[in-house]
């Protein structure tokens, strides 16, 4: 499935008009691949996300899914091509992981619909993708917020969508947890061929483990796209989060703090 952006402009109306995000954001989603976006606070990394998933319209432009307008499909529709999984932790309780897990079918059962042979499957197989298996009868509020991420995932698996958008799945993570968050995401997308894309602060894990990045510029309101290699030797990433006491190793994909 493709998913493309032309001269995309994102914002939110306002009561003096409309408040521009980003603007003239060309670009493709790609199958297979786990793309970051990075930039700094107040940048619209939220926004251009929310976007992207159809929780808001752009201002401006198109987004095009296989050629369609996204505006053209259904909510239903959209269900069961995009999967969404959003910071906040789920405060819920009296539910086990596997019963959360199954929320994923609901595109496709209704939301008391029962599942079916296919739909017990389908919740089998994304359990054991993300590696909770001995998790699923754990109510979900006695997790961790690891714990607690993979589930979300998983329900997104379960969903059975291409595409799947993530906003800061690392936050409230210690930094074990998201470099095992990060690779598993990764290893997603490479071997089921999904499409990834996520919001992120954590730099330096990304440009280990993205295949594309996505570098939004509060500045100047556009988004600058390539993957870490090329972004380290066109001097992108440098003068992106450039600042006193602080140097960048193109060969290295690393941030170095001088004294």
């Amino acid at each position: 499935m493709t998913y493309e952006l032309q001269d995309l402009t994102t914002g939110y109306p306002t009561k003096k008009g409309d408040r521009v995000v980003s603007t003239h954001i060309t670009a493709n989603l790609q199958a297979g691949e786990l793309t970051c976006l990075l930039g700094p606070n107040g940048a619209g990394k939220s926004t251009l996300l929310r976007t992207l998933a159809a929780f808001q319209s752009p201002l401006g432009g198109q987004m095009l899914l296989d050629g369609q307008p996204l505006s053209s499909y259904t909510s239903q529709q959209l269900a069961t091509r995009l999967g969404v999984v959003l910071t906040e932790r789920p405060d819920i309780r009296g539910m086990r992981v596997r019963e959360m897990v199954a929320m994923g079918r609901s595109p496709y059962t209704g939301f008391w619909g029962s599942l079916s042979g296919d739909d017990e499957q389908a919740v089998d197989e994304a359990i054991q993708q993300v590696g909770i298996q001995d998790l699923s009868r754990r109510m979900v509020h006695t997790l961790s917020d690891g714990e607690r991420q993979k589930v979300m995932i998983a329900k997104a698996l379960a969903q059975q969508t291409p595409i799947i958008f993530l906003d800061e799945p690392t936050a409230f993570l210690d930094f074990p947890s998201k470099v095992e968050m990060l690779l598993l995401l990764s290893r997603l997308a490479h071997t089921m061929q999904k499409t990834i894309f996520l919001s992120t602060h954590d730099l330096e894990l990304a440009l280990q483990t993205a295949d594309r990045l996505w570098l939004l510029d509060k500045m100047n309101e556009g988004v600058t796209i390539g993957t870490p290699s090329e972004l380290a030797a066109n001097g992108a990433l440098p003068r992106f989060f450039s600042g006193p006491g602080i140097t960048f190793d193109a060969e290295a994909l690393r941030f170095n703090i001088t004294s």
